[in-house]
Formats: C-alpha cells, structure tokens, sequence
C-alpha cells in the first residue's frame, strides 16, 4: 500500500503540490477563525469547510473552480441552518439528513460543480451531527465556514495557483438517459435506502454517534458508478478505518489532545488524504480515520471504546452501501468500464497528435495537458477494474484478462509519457517515419474503440531515434490490446 501511494507516478508533481497547498489552506483558515475570536469547535467547523473546499472543487478550468467555490456557502449554510435547527427534532432530521443525501448524489448529474455542492451540502449535515450544532451556536459556525472558505479561495486563486488548464475532473460521467435509466438517479435511490438502512441500524448500535454510519454509506458512493466499484470501495473503507483504529490506540489515544503534537500529526493527516486520495482509497481513509481520532482528542472525549464504536458505525455503514447496491437498481461494471477504456484508449492517440505537432515544430500543441488527462482516465479504468482483480474475485479467467489488460494499459502511458518527454526537448526535431507511425497509432486507437475484430500489426524494425522507439512501443501495446478487449460474449472483460 504505501509503495502504491509513494511509487505512483505523479506527472507535474501535481498530487505534491496538491498536498502541500492543502495543508497551507487549511492552517491558515484554522489559524484565522482562531484570530476571529471563534471557539475549538468553530475552528474545527472551518478546517472542514476549508478542507472541502479544496478537495471536492474539480471543474476544469480556474474560472469554474472559482464560480463552484463560491456556490458552496450559499448550498452549505441553509443546510447547516436546517441541521442546527432540527438538532432537538430526530425524526424530522432524520428524514432531512436522507433527502440531503439523496439530492447530494443526484447531483452528479450535473457534472463536476454539482458533484461538489452536492458533497458539501451533505458535510455540512454531517457536521452539525458530528460537532452537536444548535440554534445557539449557528453564527459562530456559519462565520467559521464563511472565513474558511475565503481563505481556502486566496490560497487556491491568489497565493497558490499553479492550474492554468486542468484536464476533465476524475468524477463518473454516467451515460446519458431519462429516469431509472440515468445512472445518477439510480444512485441516488441507492445511496437513499443505504443511508437509511445505516441510520436506523446505527442508531441501534448507537444513540449519539450514528451519523457515521451515515457518513461511511455516504462515502462509499462517492466517485463510484457500478455496484463492483461500490463492493470493492466498501472493503476498503472498512480496511482503511480498521487500520486507523489501530494507529489511533497507538498514537493519538495516548496524545489525550496535547496540543502541538496533535496540530502536527493533523496536518501530516491533511497531507495524506490530498496526497493519496488519487491513488489509494485505503490509505486515504487510514488518514481520514486518523484525523478524526485527533480531533476527538482535541475535543476531549476520545477513548478506546469510542475507537471501536466507530468500528461497528462504519461497518454498519459498509453493510448499508453493499445492501443497495446489490439488490435496489443495480449497476454493472460492463459498460461503464468498457467507456472509461475507450476514453483512454482515445486520449492515448490525442496525446501521440500532440507530441508529433510538437516535433513538427507547432508551438500551439502542448501533449502534458493530454498525459495529466490520461492518468485520470487510467484511474477511473483501474477503479472500474478493480472488482476483477481483487484478491477476493473467484474468477480466475476474468481476473488475468483484467491484469493483463491494465498491464497493457500501463504500458500504453509509459510509451506515451515517454513520447510526450522527447518531443518537449527543443532540440528534438521532426522525423517522416513519425507522421506514418502516428497514423498507425491512430488506426490501432480506432479499431479498438470502433470493434474491429482484430488489429493489422507489422512489428517495425529497431528505431534508435526515442520519438519512433516509444511510438513503435505504443503501436506493439495497442496490438497486443486487441486480444483481451475482443473476447467471446460468454466471458467478457467486465461484467459484475
């Protein structure tokens, strides 16, 4: 796990910068709710509020992200009214807190920016549960949120802006269609039952830390689309928070809230959820659970009992997700998974246009924003994937085909970033051979992705020139491709 997360590749240095801006965000909106005169659990209320306002925002472009950033108080804080309001009225929270939930993933449908509000509408329910918010205390916390925010957005806009034009965020983009037929509005439904199968349940386990049952369904859906996704999303949830209960007994129980010790071990926390998010859903929670663990003990109530009460509300939660994904409008992994792989697939050959214009001499072409957007893509494959080639997946044949197509994959962007490398050398210079081999590439890409049944490969002789050895490389990959994704409808690649 920690070599996933540390080996990764990380074109740009982007998840570093990522990390480290988030950690400077969310200090300093700490530090200035603290300055404003707020209490503990209002700087806590705008750590939060600042925190997702640089994790969840992912439009494409600097101007989006601005515009969704400054949507979120005006959806976040009429929701944290509500909660606060229906703090002493359990059954009208309850149902509230499901609604919240249900248009929160429903939103998805509009793209990134709904995505986003549709997450910090749902913290901002979570929260008020988490930090006991009433009616008395809601300036105080709206403020925080308020401020956080401002502050998140001069780092992110003003003292740290280092995106000029981001490729398409990683979140799902559903196929298109009407009712049930729209993934977004099935997932809704199912994130609706299973949240509230976690609400009943966790209020059994427990009367006042049931939200994080709540909370645990609700995270499972999160950048998932098929019920595979969800299962294996699940499993290493309660894999990461079981992990980080145990680092908690060891480190942060024995803390008992000390204050710089715990300041310090919190922004290593922030660091690893921006940093990992990208790359390992498990640690990332082991992160998540770490810094909640934390936060208990600044609040002065954690305790190894509480350590395994989150156990059994997260588990709780696990159990709601998995539930409503297998039996309430089910989505299988097939075609989502084939989409995603022809959107890598397509942005392999955008990437090979781009680098070969930029041999060519064109000063208008720029390939690094084209690998930055097939690292995502290849992300969502290997999230879409992943059902296939859990250890736990009984079906060996599906699960080698799937390896070996990722392997493959793998390759494909090696050779491309390998490419893409050469050809921002100003002294790399234009070959023939290089227009012939990108038609190839080009014509590879299309049988691939249109469903011709095999791909026409002649191996190319030894090239000594880098452009033409990683295109020949490319070409050889794109061919090997065609056995795996040209499989017998019997056992296809994907299916859950």
């Amino acid at each position: 796990m920690l070599k996933r997360v540390f080996v990764a590749p990380d074109p740009g240095r982007i998840r570093l910068r990522f990390a480290t801006r988030a950690v400077v965000g969310i200090g300093l909106a700490v530090v200035v709710c603290g300055l404003a005169g707020l209490s503990l659990v209002g700087a806590i209320t705008g750590g939060l509020a600042a925190l997702l306002a640089l994790f969840t925002v992912t439009d494409p472009t600097v101007r989006g992200q601005a515009v969704t950033t400054a949507l979120l108080p005006a959806v976040g804080l009429p929701v944290l009214a509500a909660a606060a309001g229906l703090h002493d009225h359990p059954v009208a929270r309850d149902l509230t807190f499901l609604a919240v939930t249900g248009a929160g993933v429903y939103a998805r449908r509009w793209g990134p920016r709904g995505h986003s509000l549709g997450v910090f509408a749902f913290m901002m329910f979570f929260a008020a549960q988490f930090l006991h918010a009433t009616t008395d205390r809601l300036p105080e916390h709206c403020a925080a949120v308020v401020l956080s925010v401002l502050v998140a957005s001069a780092v992110r806009f003003g003292l740290w802006c280092y995106e000029t034009q981001l490729p398409p965020a990683p979140v799902p983009a559903p196929p298109a269609g009407a009712g049930l037929d729209r993934v977004t509005t099935r997932q809704a439904v199912q994130a609706t039952v299973g949240a509230g199968f976690a609400l009943v349940v966790g209020q059994l386990v427990s009367g006042e830390r049931w939200y994080w049952a709540v909370g645990a369904t609700w995270w499972i859906f999160v950048n998932t689309v098929s019920r595979g996704e969800t299962l294996v999303r699940g499993f290493r949830r309660v894999l990461g928070t079981v992990i980080g209960l145990g680092l908690g007994l060891l480190i942060a129980v024995p803390l008992h809230g000390a204050g710089a010790p715990t300041a310090a071990l919190l922004a290593a926390c922030v660091f690893g959820i921006f940093y990992s998010a990208a790359v390992s859903y498990t640690w990332m929670m082991l992160c998540v659970t770490l810094l909640a663990e934390l936060l208990y003990g600044l609040l002065g109530v954690l305790s190894p009992g509480l350590l395994a009460l989150r156990l059994a509300e997260t588990g709780v939660g696990a159990l709601g997700a998995v539930l409503a994904v297998l039996f309430v409008l089910p989505v299988t992994t097939h075609a989502v998974t084939d989409v995603w792989i022809q959107r890598a697939l397509r942005c392999v050959h955008a990437c090979t246009a781009e680098a070969a214009a930029r041999l060519a001499g064109s000063p208008a072409a720029d390939p690094a924003l084209r690998i930055a957007e097939l690292e995502h893509l290849l992300g969502r494959v290997r999230l879409s994937v992943a059902p296939l080639v859990h250890p736990l997946n009984p079906m060996s044949g599906r699960k080698r085909r799937a390896r070996q197509v990722l392997a493959l994959l793998d390759d494909c962007a090696r050779e491309t970033r390998g490419l893409v490398a050469v050809a921002a050398d100003p002294e790399a210079s234009h070959d023939a051979r290089l227009t012939a081999a990108c038609r190839r590439v080009e014509a590879a890409v299309e049988a691939l992705t249109g469903g011709t049944d095999h791909i026409t490969h002649t191996p190319a002789p030894p090239a000594t020139e880098p452009a033409l050895a990683h295109l020949h490389g490319l070409e050889q990959a794109l061919a090997d491709l065609s056995t795996p994704l040209r499989t017998p409808p019997g056992s296809p690649l994907v299916g859950a």
